[in-house]
């Protein structure tokens, strides 16, 4: 299994008052921001990849962001975004699958139809099961029941196959694009719900056990203190 060649020493972000990065010198950068679990996931397959040195980490901050951000490297003025071979890509899944597909290191989607087509299945339902978690903790009634389905349809996909503790069996960019959330609103909805998110789920416990061994998943973790506080703000819940 890949893991990060070394732990690396993580860039500060920059702000208003930062320079910009030389733009367009034939470097790759991946812009993100430490906090964000879009970001999180080209971050991710860049590490799996062992690309820490192919692909040079541009952290923003997205509170006091960088007006030559939006001039000079991404219109949209989001993250992520990804300069690479003198063009600029955003969205996270196109860079997921930008990333593996142009850039050596293991790739990230099995060689078995079967699983090929349950991946695209999963990777299409990312979107729905988003904005599930997002709609019930603005709205912040009946968590429990808004985001039932869509839990249970993740701890029913991870009995699809037998061969290890992943969606497609093996760890694969399906994995990626759910574990940022996870990551972040289970210790949200735990703390000021008290509903644990993962009870009565066994595959879906086992399954971020397992994400927490992995090195290019661990090194893109935030502080899990910081992001509570930070979710709450954000969703008005302090």
């Amino acid at each position: 299994m890949a893991t990060g060649k070394f732990q690396e020493v993580l860039p500060p972000a920059l702000g208003a008052t930062s320079e910009p990065p030389p733009v367009f010198d034939g470097t790759t950068r991946l812009y993100i921001n430490y906090l964000c679990p879009f970001a999180q996931r080209p971050w991710i397959t860049r590490n799996y990849k062992g690309l820490q040195d192919t692909i040079k980490l541009v952290p923003i901050d997205l509170m006091n962001r960088p007006s030559w951000y939006k001039e000079k490297v991404y219109p949209e003025n989001k993250v992520p975004a990804l300069e690479h071979n003198n063009e600029v890509r955003g969205e996270s899944l196109d860079l997921v699958k930008y990333i593996n597909e142009n850039f050596e290191g293991p790739h990230l989607l099995p060689d078995d139809p079967a699983k090929v087509e349950f991946a695209e299945e999963l990777i299409a339902y990312s979107d729905k099961f988003t904005a599930a978690f997002r709609d019930a903790l603005v709205s912040k009634q009946d968590i429990e029941n808004q985001i039932r389905d869509v839990l249970d349809h993740l701890e029913h996909s991870l009995a699809k196959f037998y061969d290890g503790p992943f969606f497609l069996g093996q760890f694969s960019m399906v994995d990626i694009l759910y574990v940022p959330f996870i990551e972040r609103y289970g210790p949200l909805i735990l703390d000021v719900w008290k509903y644990d998110i993962m009870a009565g789920r066994p595959k879906l416990v086992s399954w971020f056990e397992e994400m927490n061994k992995i090195e290019a998943y661990t090194e893109t973790k935030y502080d899990s203190k910081a992001l509570l506080e930070l979710h709450k703000k954000i969703f008005g819940l302090n």
